[in-house]
Formats: structure tokens, sequence, C-alpha cells
């Protein structure tokens, strides 16, 4: 028997039950059904005005959320997203929006860029490149033992001067050349100079850059290199290319040092005060050469920092016998007056005659022009450059800043207690705004008139 129903029930869902229609076997009618449903949507919204507006109904819940219309879109730096704009942004809105996130970007960007650019010199800034390698990290696996220590002993300044890097460079190649073997398919002529060659001078690169008579050196290696025949097993080619080197060696650096210093020490007289700076090694023997001869003189030795090759010099000189007096370069002016001629190293020659040297030689020179000292510059024909220099700025060697400091052969300062000075200034000179340092390794310098007497030894011999 059907059973009938009334009044009002609350469902499980938390929605408002509407008095049911009674069930019967009567037909019931389109209209009753549309009064029905209008009841039930009555009822759902009395129901959803009474329930708090925390507790969201279920038909709201179900329903879609429709956009706003007069809702602005949000801008990225409005830091409330959810809170609705008062009018749409216009476009002078917009460029100050883009402004104002351009500067906040560059306010968060990290100092340390900032910083590293302040600490390099502008003028000298083409001259900065890779740092110079100290260690054996991230080092070729084709490089031989014998470059491996040479590099580390140039960086070191353990080997220091032209000729003596020039020197070692070349028997450091001797040692390539002899464990060399050519791969077969090819020959010594066209793989030793690209595959073997090349890495060993990359790596000498990175120790410290090359001298103009390092450079001379390797082109003349080169071009005997491609010039042996492909032809020629290695059982020949390279006892010939050894012993190349080794005439090589003799003739542009060992014999021309002799004729140099030969003729040098002749232009000494008794009773000559000579005076030198820094440390060159044909000066030395050009020193001693006229010692040996019994000339009887006085050497003067004007140094400088970082590297202080003077005092290596002084000492040599003074173990000879030879009475030497040893100056800073803050006393050059007065130890110019003492001279009575100037003996100077090179370390490359321009092509317009401007005297390339270390850091320094252009104040010594430059004192010697005032009061019209003789200057005697010796330098061998393996130095001569193609290039022409004009001034030490547009080509020249930036050395590591900390060996201003006392890194290098340097006397530390000292406060008046006797401990080194540690946290002055300048050994804070990376954390101290607006201080900038700069270790120029050379400079250049000439004489533009006709008082300016100077003489040139040179060796001219191939």
């Amino acid at each position: 028997m059907p059973s009938t129903s009334s009044g009002s029930t609350a469902s499980e869902n938390g929605k408002v039950a509407v008095p049911a229609a009674a069930t019967t076997d009567k037909k019931v009618s389109g209209g009753d059904l549309k009064k029905q449903k209008q009841a039930e949507k009555a009822a759902k919204r009395a129901a959803a005005k009474s329930t708090p507006q925390t507790v969201p109904s279920s038909s709201q819940q179900q329903a879609p959320k429709q956009p706003s219309k007069q809702k602005a879109p949000q801008s990225p730096s409005t830091p409330n997203a959810s809170a609705p704009r008062a009018a749409p942004a216009t476009p002078s809105h917009q460029a100050n929006q883009r402004n104002r996130r351009a500067s906040t970007s560059k306010e968060k960007a990290p100092p340390t860029t900032e910083k590293k650019l302040k600490k390099e010199v502008a003028l000298f800034g083409h001259l900065y490149g890779a740092p110079r390698r100290f260690g054996l990290d991230l080092t070729a696996k084709d490089v031989h033992p014998a470059v491996l220590a040479l590099g580390l002993q140039i960086s070191a300044y353990e080997i220091c001067g032209s000729n003596a890097r020039t020197v070692a460079m070349l028997l450091a190649f001797k040692n390539v050349i002899d464990s060399y073997t050519t791969p077969q398919g090819t020959s010594l002529a066209r793989h030793l100079e690209k595959h073997v060659l090349s890495p060993q001078i990359n790596y000498l690169k990175s120790c410290r850059p090359l001298c103009v008579s390092m450079g001379n050196s390797i082109r003349w290696l080169k071009k005997q290199i491609v010039t042996i025949d492909p032809s020629v097993p290695d059982e020949e080619a390279k006892p010939e290319l050894l012993s190349a080197i080794d005439a090589f060696i003799k003739e542009r650096v060992t014999a021309a040092d002799e004729l140099i210093a030969q003729t040098a020490a002749s232009k000494i007289q008794d009773g000559d005060v000579i005076l030198t700076y820094a440390k060159s090694s044909i000066v030395l023997k050009s020193i001693l050469r006229a010692h040996q001869n019994g000339k009887r003189f006085r050497v003067i030795v004007v140094d400088s920092k970082p590297l202080f090759e003077g005092k290596f010099l002084a000492r040599d000189i003074a173990r000879a016998g030879v009475p030497t007096t040893y100056y800073t370069i803050v006393s050059a002016q007065h130890a110019v007056q003492e001279a009575t001629k100037i003996f100077l190293g090179a370390s490359a020659m321009m092509s317009n005659g401007r005297l390339y040297s270390r850091v320094g030689t252009a104040i010594v020179a430059m004192l010697a022009h005032g009061r019209d000292t003789p200057v005697i510059v010796c330098c061998e024909s393996i130095k001569f450059s193609n290039k022409v220099a004009l001034d030490s700025i547009v080509s020249n060697e930036l050395a590591p800043v900390h060996e201003l400091l006392g890194g290098v052969g340097a006397v530390q300062l000292h406060d008046y207690d006797g401990f080194p000075k540690k946290d002055g200034l300048l050994h804070k000179w990376s954390e101290t705004p607006h201080l900038q340092m700069l270790n120029v390794m050379y400079d250049v310098s000439g004489h533009d008139s006709p008082k300016h007497s100077c003489a040139l030894y040179v060796n001219v011999s191939v």
C-alpha cells in the first residue's frame, strides 16, 4: 500500500527539504510540476539567506564563478595580489611601474660584479685577461712534464729575465722533441708543430705572457719544423732539430752576450761611476769583464718593487770585489747625480728605436737626459721587435697586485713596534672603495733630443 509523507525534513548534506506532494496513482500535470520546481527554488534561496556567509552552500560551491568585469589586472609589484584595483591602469601608470621594477632589480643586483669592475683601471682595461696560473689545476694532459716545471718556475719568478726564460724554454722544447714519436699516417713536420708544440706554448702563456725573445725563438723553431722533409724518418729529423736548437742558443744568446760584454766593457774607464737599474745579465757580464781587465770604477744599483732584482745584481758585483752602492727608485735623482755613465738592459727594442724594459727604466733615462749623462743600452738582436711603441699603455704586462704588497722578494713595511703591517689600508685595498692598484711590469723610453747620448750594442749575426 503506497505511503505518503508530509511536513519538512532536513537532508544529510544540509539541504532544506520542501514539502513533498503525496504520491498517488493519479497522473501529475505539467502545471503542478512547474509549481513544485518554483517552490523548491524559493526554499533554496531562503535557506541560502539564513546560512552564514563563512559557510557557503553547496549550490554556491557547484556554481561556476563569474569573472568580474570591473576588476583590473593585478600588477606584479602590488604587495597584496587578492586586493582589487580601484581603477584600470593607464599607460603612464604602467610606465611608472616598469621603471620602478627596473630600479628595484638594479638595487637587488649582487655587488660583487660592481666591485670587480671598479678595481680594474679603465685606462689599462685592455690588458686585463685570465689570471696568471700558479698551479697545475686544469692543465692539459698533453703538456710535457719539463714544460710544466718551467711554467711554475716562470710564474714564481724563479726564472726571470728575457734571456733566462728564452734559454729555459728552448731546453724544455728539446725534451719535448726528444720524447716525441710521430703517429702512423702522418709526418713530423705536419704533426709536431700543431698537435705537440702548440699545447706547450699555450701553457707557458697562461703562466706568464711571453717576452719578445721567446716569441722570436718560437717562430724560428716552427720554421725549422715545417721545412723538414716529410720523407725523413724521426731517427734523422729529431737529432738535426735538437742540434739546430743548440746552435741557436750558442749563436744568438751566448756568443752575442760575450761580444756585447766585451764591447761595453771597453767603454768603462778608470774612475767611472756606473749606474744600472734592476738586473740585466748582459750588464752584469759587462761590469765583471771590465773589472777583470783591471779597470777601477764604482757601481750604483738602483732598484724598485716588486721583484727587487737589483739586490741580486748588487750582491754578485760586490762579491767580485767591485765597490757597490744600492739605492731604491725614490733616491734615483740623487744616484744619477753621482753617475758618469748609465748601463741599462733591455727586454725588447722596438722598430722605432724605443726601449722596452723593466718599469722604472724610463725614470732613470729621463733623469740622465736632464743631466746629459751618457746612457748605454745592451741588447741582443733576438730581442728586436717589428712593432712600434709610443707609450707603455697600448702593450704591456700586468702582474698580480698582491706582489706590490710584499709578496715577491719585497721588504715588508713595519710599524714602530717591529711587526709587519698586515691591517693597513693597502692590505685591505680590495675592500676599500674607490681604491685601485696597478702592477705594470714594463715601460717605454727613448730619446727625442740630440743632447741625449745613447749608444746601442747589438749582435747582428744570424
